[in-house]
Order: structure tokens, then C-alpha cells, then sequence
């Protein structure tokens, strides 16, 4: 594990420069960024009795077909894999055509059936053509189908010593614009790409602010710095990978008042997906720094006018320009009001404040008996594997969580169940284990 994972996932979080002068700690982790997170999760209304994500490994399993449309590999997982690795590495006579399909391939099957021994038997010659793929820019759809490879294969090995041979070649992409269709994608993809190396394939302390700081150029200057001027999937994406990287970071004092004026500009975007992200990281922020004065006693200096933050905030919850969508117009809403109730209360994300009876007056006594027996709703953003059911009750986890899904999609939960790299990434959240739902019942076809 490397030494950025092994200090975040074994010792809590990762402490900065400035902690780490006061309190002469072991920990050791300068964060120094700011950006705005887009919103990981879906938040629950009052109204809903809870917001799952619901992950099943047979459907997950069942989508490990490749996006050209092939049948799924008849052999095992294992053996299926191992065919696959040696027919991309494979690319003497092949068109770029046949490089996409091979790429395509090779993720969906990984990405819904990790197995890290198979995949690091082959790093020595995976990563460096993952990498050629990326420099090389024959085809768009290559560039893109690399990247899409190149996170999975590091996910799902948790590789060590990638970090510092696919750092600058991403970097030079993503501040690369050829101006073509497929450039937004590529960026999107790259600069995720970034965060994964970053955080799971070998990245240290000073890469980590070093990444930060880049991703705070991106989202300072509206993407115009990396040829993406005011692209909201780009500025967005570097808001999420941001919240993702800083997580795992325990003292972000020193950045944050930077990043509390950089996120609270983007509340003013005009895309949806922007505002959310900023408010996202807002909530972040301020959980870190109230999760760093309860453990030293020594509170930030916020440097932010929270009330003003506040009135801005409690504004998108009730906002209602007709320029939105009513979708997006419920989910800026909800975000908010999570926000909100996180910064009001020092709650975690889609936590309800909404009450309802601890007892069921339906089995016995009086109505009155139950007077004042009440108890809030609580968090109602769960993850749902199987029959484990994990309660996202932090904004840091809610950002590794999104990252995850992006990047997995269906094949979240094989990787929960199978991958420690992912593990690790959502652990010490609260798991609970409930029964499964009875199966529908098929009525009889009528002829």
C-alpha cells in the first residue's frame, strides 16, 4: 500500500504541514486546493422512507458485457481476464478500431469481475501501453477507452508505483485541446485518472497538493487555463476529483479560505451540476474542520462571513428560475437543504430532520400513549450491496463514494465484495445487514 493510502485508510486522515509543526505528529499530508464537488449522491426528501443505492452482484455480474455488444466470455472470470490481457497486449496488425474494442473490452470485464492477481501479472507491459495509448492520440476513442482502462486497472490493483510514470502524461492531455468533439470527454476522463493515481496508484504527500493546486487552476479560472472555458463538465469534474483527493486529508486550514471563495463563485454558475458541486465542498470543508477541532481543540480560523454564506445557501434551496429543469431544480433543492442541515446542525449528507413515532401504535394502546415519543428520520442516503446496507453519513465519504460510481458504475459492488482497494475507500463507514427483499412472484402468461 502506498504511503498516502496506508496513512489515510490505516491512521484516519492525513494532517498538513501546519498540524503537523503544532502537534509533532507521525501524520504528514499537505492538501493545498480548493474546488467544489459535484454531488455524489442523490439526497432523500423528507417525504421518502430512505435513498438507497442498491447494488446487486448477480446484475452486476450479468453486465460484463463489452460496450461493442459481444457476448459475454463463456470461460470463468479468471480465464476470461487472462484471454483478454494477452489479446490487447496483442496490437501488431490491429486498426484503431480493433485497439477501442480490445480496451473495451478489457475494462467492462475488470471492472465487473476484479481479480488483481491476473491484471498485476501483466502490469510490466499493461501500464506502459495504457500510457503509449495515451500519448499517442491516433483516435479519440482510444485516448478515452486508455484512460477508462487505465482507472480500472489501477483500482482494481491498488498498483503502487504508477503514480510518478502516468502523472505528466495525463497532465499534458488534459492541458492539450485539439477543439474536437470528443475533447470535453477526454478531459473529464483524464483528470479522474489523475485522482486515482493519485490516491491509489502510488501517490505521496507532496503529489497529492501538487495535483490540488493544479485542480485549483482548473477551477479558479473556469477551465480557461486548460483550454475548457466555462465547460461545466470539466469545471465540475475538478470539483469532485478535488473533494475526492481531500477526503483523505485531515487539516485543510491552511487552503481553506481560498477554497471557501473559489467554491462560494461557483454558487453563482449557471450550471446546475457546478452549484451543487461547490455546496458539496463547502459541507466538506466545514465537516473537516469541526472533525479537527474535537481532535486537537484547536478550532480554524474560517476566515468567512458564515451568516452571508448561509443566506446564499438557504437562497438555491428555494430557487426557481425557469432556465432550469424541474430534475435539476429538485436535486439543487435537495442538495442544499443537505447543506444547510450540515452546516446549521453539523450533520453529515441527506441527513432528515423530519419526525416521526419510535412506536407503532397500530400494535396496541392508546394514540396518546405515544405523546413526545418521537425521533428524526436521521441519514437516509444509504449504499445498498447485496444484503449490506452502508450508511453514508459523512461528506467524505459521499465523495468517494461518487468517484467510485463514476468510474465502476454496476460493477460497484463485485468490487466492494472482492477488491481491498475499494474497501478501503469506504471503510469505516456504518454497515448494517438486512434481509433481502422477497422475490416478485411470476404470474402465469395467459394465452
Amino acid at each position: 500500500m502506498s504511503d498516502l493510502r496506508k496513512k489515510i485508510f490505516e491512521s484516519g486522515k492525513t494532517v498538513s504541514r501546519k498540524a503537523r509543526s503544532r502537534q509533532q505528529s507521525a501524520l504528514a499530508s499537505p492538501a493545498s486546493s480548493r474546488g467544489a464537488s459535484r454531488a455524489t449522491s442523490q439526497q432523500a426528501s423528507d417525504e421518502d422512507d430512505e435513498s438507497d443505492y442498491e447494488y446487486n452482484e448477480s446484475v452486476a455480474s450479468s453486465l460484463g458485457n463489452s460496450e461493442d455488444g459481444d457476448e459475454a466470455d463463456p470461460a470463468p472470470p479468471s480465464e476470461a481476464l487472462h484471454n483478454r490481457i494477452v489479446d490487447l497486449l496483442d496490437q501488431k496488425r490491429d486498426s484503431g478500431q480493433d485497439r477501442e474494442k480490445k480496451l473495451t473490452a478489457y475494462t467492462e470485464l475488470i471492472r465487473h469481475h476484479p481479480s488483481a492477481e491476473e491484471v498485476e501479472s501483466q502490469m510490466g507491459e499493461i501500464i506502459p501501453m495504457l500510457i503509449k495509448g495515451v500519448r499517442g492520440r491516433r483516435t479519440s476513442q482510444g485516448v478515452l477507452q486508455s484512460l477508462k482502462a487505465l482507472m480500472t486497472t489501477i483500482l482494481s490493483t491498488g498498483a503502487e508505483n504508477i503514480h510518478a510514470d502516468v502523472y505528466q502524461p495525463l497532465k499534458a492531455l488534459i492541458q492539450d485541446s485539439d477543439n474536437d468533439d470528443d475533447d470535453e470527454a477526454i478531459k473529464v476522463a483524464a483528470i479522474q485518472a489523475m485522482g486515482i493515481s493519485v490516491m491509489c496508484g502510488g501517490g505521496s504527500f507532496t503529489a497529492a497538493e501538487e495535483f490540488l493546486e493544479f485542480l485549483l487552476d482548473i477551477i479558479e479560472s473556469d477551465g480557461h487555463v486548460i483550454g475548457a472555458g466555462d465547460n461545466g463538465p470539466v469545471v465540475a469534474t475538478a470539483l469532485t476529483v478535488w473533494g475526492f483527493v481531500a477526503s483523505g486529508l485531515d487539516d485543510l486550514e491552511e487552503q481553506s479560505s481560498r477554497a471557501l471563495e473559489a467554491f462560494t463563485e461557483q454558487l453563482d454558475s449557471s450550471d446546475v451540476h457546478v452549484q451543487i458541486a461547490a455546496g458539496s465542498n463547502i459541507a466538506l470543508l466545514f465537516e473537516t474542520a469541526g472533525e479537527y477541532e474535537v481532535e486537537t481543540g484547536q478550532p480554524w480560523n474560517m476566515r468567512v462571513d458564515q451568516d452571508r454564506l448561509l443566506r446564499r445557501l438557504n437562497a438555491l434551496t428555494r430557487e426557481s428560475s425557469k432556465s432550469i429543469s424541474k430534475k435539476d431544480r429538485r436535486q439543487l433543492h435537495s442538495s442544499f437543504n443537505s447543506v444547510v442541515t450540515s452546516l446549521t446542525l453539523g450533520k453529515g449528507p441527506g441527513y432528515s430532520t423530519a419526525r416521526r413515532s419510535q412506536s407503532n401504535p397500530h400494535t396496541g394502546g392508546n394514540r396518546v400513549d405515544f405523546k413526545g415519543d418521537y425521533q428524526e428520520y436521521g441519514y437516509r442516503q444509504k449504499l445498498r450491496i447485496n444484503n449490506i446496507s452502508i450508511v453514508i453519513d459523512t461528506w467524505s465519504l459521499s465523495a468517494r463514494l461518487g468517484m467510485l460510481k463514476s468510474i465502476l458504475g454496476g460493477g460497484l459492488a463485485s468490487h466492494y465484495l472482492n477488491n481491498p482497494v475499494v474497501k478501503d475507500l469506504l471503510s469505516g463507514a456504518k454497515t448494517e445487514y438486512v434481509s433481502a427483499p422477497p422475490k416478485k412472484k411470476k404470474l402465469p402468461m395467459k394465452y
